[in-house]
């Protein structure tokens, strides 16, 4: 799970050391569920991982996922068994291909979409890149193994692009768009363009609306999105999802005997959702939506697809997450089984498959431990920047990773010296070790619990003075207060620490080895929700450092 950009090493300038990183998930569900000979835990990548999407070459599964404003861009995973998936790095990991420095949190990379083009033997990750003058792009490579092309830019509107390789050698892109004329608000469109593969390029002219605003026009539904084709028997099905990203998520699907439709859809829509189920429900999955479909070699069908498990105060701070269930296709249409009724946490393992997540590079999943003391030359790809490179800012050394402070700060709209790693539990703690001593008020380094620029804690130390100080620092709606500050001895390495219980999280910092000390009591995770927050980021935790320090210790 390790990069392969190293950051720097040996020395920098001077800037705070983080010498150790726990976080460990506690969550109620796995100590209540635990897992029998031959299942395994939904969903299969905890935390912030929206809009999955997923392709095969032979017996290689590969899945991509959305990335906004993080920085490298769009998670990609392989799997032998579609239970235990490895990440192999990121498909837009260089500044070419990335351009998100000024970006809001939710903005970026939207809805990636891969593919396999067994015609000419290469893999496709189209995609639309809010930011840095790109919109649609599409790139490319023989091996996912081996990193990706440059983006193309694709010459046409809409988001939630995706291809589709018909076995006559044809190629389409088909996505979301604005109607010809809004009837309503969220009415969009579903629409299809010929692709020239050896040019890149939609080809002018074939555009061609197959869906007007959703299954029944009559009935406004609301955001048609993230269109897939795929081919059975000799027909065309379009699968999309429809109801927007939240409590009315779904997905539906319609058929054709030709690509560029007309699609008629099915009488039994929508196929998988949660939106009809009592509220109260036990371990809630909610949002379930934005699916993608794939077949196994033996011809059974899967589909991974998001959806969001609220804390006990109905807040959802882990974000989207990526799921998956088996398909049952034997009939004209597909449905996921049992994804119309409440999802369980845990499903049978597929016939001869081994239950290795967490162990061998797998990625973990249930409650499970994650502890990182930078000793790797290269950074563990579950480590994200926001808006540029982790490499322009971090350095490892024997001694642990140091951070060079930039002159941003967390709540501004900028790149930021902050490393990040998702939140991927309702319960959970994460704990760090620093050594450190700020020269001036400006300078603050520690940990920050982010949704966005405008909402957000910091949990750092400081200086005023002569004296230094641990602070803690609430912003909500880009307006900052200071909870508390305590004056501290720094002549040794602290702690800090950030636990949380659902919507309850507390603060603690420890010296010398010592006790924890919690500062500020229990505050709200409130404006860590989306929510609250809005926007289609889940929680992170960030080691942070920055030269623009505005947070004033309350002496």
């Amino acid at each position: 799970m390790y990069g392969k950009s190293k950051p720097k090493s040996g020395k920098s300038a001077k800037g705070p050391l983080f010498s150790q990183f726990v976080y460990q998930g506690d969550d109620d569900v796995y100590k209540n569920h635990p897992l029998a000979a031959g299942e395994f835990y939904n969903p299969i990548l905890q935390g912030c991982y929206p809009d999955p999407s997923i392709t095969r070459k032979g017996d290689d599964y590969y899945l991509v996922c959305s990335s906004f404003a993080f920085f490298p861009g769009v998670p990609i995973f392989h799997s032998k068994d579609l239970v235990n998936w490895k990440q192999i790095g990121h498909v837009l990991d260089r500044t070419s291909q990335l351009k998100v420095h000024d970006t809001p949190m939710s903005a970026g990379v939207y809805a990636p979409d891969i593919k396999y083009n067994p015609n000419n033997d290469t893999f496709y990750m189209i995609t639309t890149q809010f930011a840095g003058g790109f919109g649609n792009i599409v790139v490319k490579t023989k091996d996912p193994m081996k990193g990706w092309s440059d983006p193309v830019k694709l010459a046409f509107n809409g988001i939630d692009p995706s291809l589709f390789f018909d076995d006559n050698g044809k190629a389409y892109v088909i996505h979301n768009d604005a109607p010809e004329k809004d009837l309503y608000q969220g009415h969009r469109v579903i629409k299809i363009w010929e692709y020239d593969v050896e040019k890149d390029a939609i080809i002018p002219g074939t555009d061609k609306v197959i869906v007007n605003g959703g299954v029944d026009l009559s009935k406004k539904p609301i955001w048609i999105e993230a269109p897939h084709i795929y081919k059975k028997d000799g027909k065309y099905y379009l699968m999309c999802a429809e109801g927007g990203t939240g409590g009315w998520h779904s997905e539906v699907i319609f058929v054709s005997d030709s690509p560029k439709g007309p699609y008629v859809p099915a009488a039994n829509n929508p196929i998988l959702s949660q939106r009809y189920l009592a509220k109260d429900r036990k371990n809630m999955v909610d949002w379930a939506g934005h699916a993608d479909l794939v077949q196994t070699p033996e011809g059974k069908y899967y589909g991974v697809f998001l959806a969001v498990r609220p804390n006990e105060e109905k807040r959802v701070n882990t974000g989207r997450e990526t799921f998956i269930l088996p398909v049952d296709w034997s009939g004209e249409f597909p449905v996921f089984e049992n994804g119309l009724i409440p999802m369980e946490p845990k499903l049978k393992m597929p016939q001869g498959v081994e239950n290795k997540t967490g162990k061998d590079g797998f990625m973990p999943n249930g409650n499970f431990t994650f502890t990182d003391n930078f000793t790797n030359p290269a950074l563990d790809y579950r480590w994200i920047g926001v808006r540029g490179p982790r490499e322009e800012f971090v350095s490892i050394s024997s001694k642990g990773m140091e951070i060079k402070p930039f002159a941003a700060n967390i709540k501004e709209l900028k790149p930021t010296s902050t490393l990040f790693y998702r939140q991927q539990h309702r319960h959970f703690s994460a704990t760090t070790t620093l050594s450190y001593k700020p020269q001036s008020n400006q300078e603050l380094a520690g940990l920050v619990c982010y949704q966005k620029e405008s909402f957000n804690y910091v949990f750092g130390i400081t200086k005023m003075d002569k004296d230094f100080y641990v602070v803690l620092e609430r912003t909500a709606r880009g307006k900052s207060a200071v909870i508390a500050s305590q004056k501290i001895s720094l002549d040794g390495p602290v702690q800090l620490q950030v636990k949380a219980v659902g919507d309850k999280y507390q603060f603690a910092y420890a010296l010398n080895q010592g006790d924890f000390v919690n500062l500020g009591g229990t505050v709200s995770g409130d404006i860590l929700s989306t929510d609250v927050a809005g926007g289609f980021t889940g929680s992170l935790v960030g080691l942070y450092a920055t030269t623009t320090n505005d947070v004033v210790p309350q002496p």
